[in-house]
Formats: C-alpha cells, sequence, structure tokens
C-alpha cells in the first residue's frame, strides 16, 4: 500500500485526496507515471502556498492497474479511509467503473484524462471532467483526416468500449461527409493479414484503435515495412505516440502519427513553469497527461478552500469555479450528451511527432 505524498505534517489534521491512476501493467504506466508527477508536483506548489487554510493537503495514491473492479475497490476504500474527493484515472473504461462507484458513495470524483463521453450511466452531479470529452476530439481529428484527402480510412481495433465509441464517431462523421470507414478486427488478425486486408480495401487512412505496445508497435512495423503501403498515413487519435516510449520503441517508424492530445499552442506563465518543473522531476518532456493532473489538484484545492472537505458542498460548487490552469481558465458546464460536469474549454490538437527530430512535435491542426 502506497503511503500518502506531499504531507507537510503528519498530526492528522491533513485534508486529504485519493489518486486513481495505473502504475502497473495491463495499465499504460507510463501514462500514470506522468499523471502521478502532475499531482504530486500540485500539491507540493499548494502545501508550499500554504496548504487549505493552514492545513497540509496530502494525496492518497491507488494503483488501478487498467482494471475496473480494482478501481471499484480503491473508490471504496479511499471513500472509508475519508478523503475530499477523488481525482485521476488515465483508462476510459476503468474510469467509467470509478465514476459509477463514486456516484453511488457520494465523493467528488474530478476525472483527469478519460474522454469517453458516458462516463456515467445516468446524469450526476458528483463527477466532473477536465479532459475534452471523445466525441469532440474524434470529430476533430476526422476533420482533420478528410481535409489531408484521407477518405478510405481503416480501423484496426480491438474489442473495447472506448474502442467500439471511437468508431462510431468516426464512421457517423466521416460517412456523412462522402468517406467510408472500414473496421479490421485485431482479434482475428495479425499484422502481416492487416496488411492485406489494407491493400484489398485501397485504404489511405489507417487508424490504430488498440492496446500499446501490443499490438500497436508491430502493427506500425508491418504496414511502414510494406511498400505495397508507402503512401498510407497511420493515425492513432488515442495518443499512443504522446510518450517516450513510443519513441523508444519505434524509432522513425513511429514518427509522422498524427494523434490527439490536449495542449495549448502556448503557455501562460504558470504551464510554463510547471512545464519546466516536470520535465526536471520526469527527465523527459512532459505529457498532456501531467498537465492534467497538475490542474486537477489545482481545481479541487480552490474548492477545498472554500468549502473544506465537504463532499457535498464540494460537489455543488462544480458549477461556481473558476480556476486558472496549466491550460487555461477552467470552468465546467453541462455540456449536451455529456451526464457529468464537463470543462467544455480544454484545448485540443492534432498533433505528429517530426521525422527529422522525434523529440519534436508538430502541430497540425488546434482548437
Amino acid at each position: 500500500m502506497q503511503e500518502p505524498v506531499g504531507a507537510v505534517r503528519a498530526d492528522g489534521s491533513a485534508v486529504t485526496v485519493g489518486a486513481l491512476l495505473p502504475l502497473t501493467r495491463p495499465g499504460w504506466v507510463e501514462a500514470g507515471r506522468h499523471l502521478l508527477a502532475g499531482l504530486e508536483l500540485a500539491v507540493h506548489d499548494v502545501n508550499e502556498a500554504g496548504g487549505i487554510a493552514g492545513r497540509p493537503l496530502e494525496l492518497v495514491v491507488r494503483d488501478t492497474a487498467a482494471d475496473p473492479q480494482r478501481a471499484a475497490a480503491a473508490v471504496d476504500e479511499l471513500t472509508l479511509l475519508g478523503v475530499a474527493a477523488l481525482a485521476g484515472e488515465y483508462h476510459s473504461v476503468v474510469a467509467r467503473t470509478a465514476a459509477a462507484r463514486a456516484d453511488a458513495l457520494g465523493v467528488p470524483f474530478l476525472c483527469t484524462s478519460a474522454v469517453l463521453d458516458a462516463l456515467t450511466e445516468q446524469p450526476t452531479d458528483w463527477v466532473a471532467r477536465l479532459a475534452p470529452p471523445q466525441s469532440r476530439g474524434w470529430r476533430m481529428y476526422a476533420d482533420f483526416l478528410l481535409g489531408a484527402g484521407r477518405r478510405r480510412i481503416a480501423v484496426a481495433a480491438q474489442p473495447s468500449v472506448y474502442w467500439a465509441s471511437g468508431t462510431r464517431i468516426l464512421r457517423e462523421h466521416v460517412t456523412a461527409r462522402g468517406g467510408s470507414v472500414v473496421e479490421l478486427d485485431m482479434t482475428a488478425l495479425t499484422p502481416s493479414a492487416l496488411c492485406e486486408e489494407l491493400v484489398e480495401n485501397e485504404a489511405n487512412a489507417l487508424l490504430l484503435l488498440v492496446g500499446h505496445p501490443e499490438p500497436a508497435v508491430p502493427i506500425v512495423q508491418a504496414v511502414r515495412r510494406d511498400q505495397r503501403l508507402a503512401e498510407i498515413m497511420i493515425g492513432a487519435p488515442a495518443g499512443q505516440p504522446e510518450l517516450a516510449e513510443w519513441n523508444t520503441l519505434l524509432g522513425g517508424e513511429g514518427a509522422a502519427i498524427p494523434f490527439l492530445r490536449y495542449l495549448p499552442e502556448r503557455f501562460g506563465p504558470l504551464g510554463t513553469r510547471v512545464e519546466t518543473t516536470l520535465r526536471e522531476r520526469l527527465a523527459q518532456a512532459p505529457s498532456f497527461v501531467a498537465f492534467e493532473g497538475y490542474d486537477a489538484i489545482t481545481v479541487l484545492a480552490d474548492l477545498l478552500r472554500v468549502h473544506g472537505a465537504d463532499r457535498r458542498r464540494i460537489a455543488d460548487a462544480w458549477p461556481r469555479i473558476a480556476v486558472e490552469g496549466t491550460r487555461g481558465l477552467i470552468q465546467f458546464t453541462r455540456t449536451p450528451g455529456i451526464s457529468v460536469w464537463q470543462w467544455a474549454g480544454a484545448p485540443i490538437q492534432v498533433v505528429e511527432r517530426d521525422p527529422e527530430e522525434l523529440d519534436r512535435f508538430r502541430i497540425l491542426r488546434a482548437s
């Protein structure tokens, strides 16, 4: 069991926030590490500035390992431990389970990174989200593909509510504009068999709606090395190429694969300072996931200063908050089709790694 981090003192007077994130496989461990770095840095900064009305803020971390049932158990445990609120979770399917449990138990949950539109089955006041909903980001990604002349789109997919939702969003948006989307089941195809399907379907774009590193990495390698597919664009709207592990495993073959990330084109003073510190802590460029973690604690700290650890009052205050985060002013509203309080102004970019400089990202589209 991991101990709380970020404590100023251990005399029982701390205000605690529970953190849910993937720190072990099969979760995306690197994403969890970046998320934790952002959460911890924000806790440190809050405590350096005097804490919560003079009381230290503590983070109580639980590893979900991308397991929904493990996440539900963690929500139960953290609720009994008396946390004022919950934050985190990278994987959408896991976050959905955590959100449902938080709603049932009456504990505020600020979801940092999961984008699934239907984060809860019914509207709830207990859950808010920083990441933009999948429908918004993936429609923008579809517009990018169409604008680049990629109208015959193949989707390499694995079974998942998240991947199925993404495929539906893409198909509806693309077919309404004269394009086509064919779904290829990666539970039935090897990477080499996938290449044959791409040739047969005359696809000019392939989207990776699959896990990382397996089977995403071998798929990229197979497609890149097939001369028949030299002109195909590989895309990864879920953001697999964002983190350094992608670069390590694929090198130049992983470049020029457009993906979604949630950063502004330029940081303000807070974002610039946080970016510098996170880069030092992580010994690499921080991903957007790290900034989502920092912003979550920034929001919760503001609520805690006003309402203390009263869970009901925190949840009631989602629509009244206005906090300057690393990526802009954060405010929550009710968005049509979204069941949780949503930050509608989250920035979205389509970016890719530069083939000439793999650690640099080229912005292809922004909103």
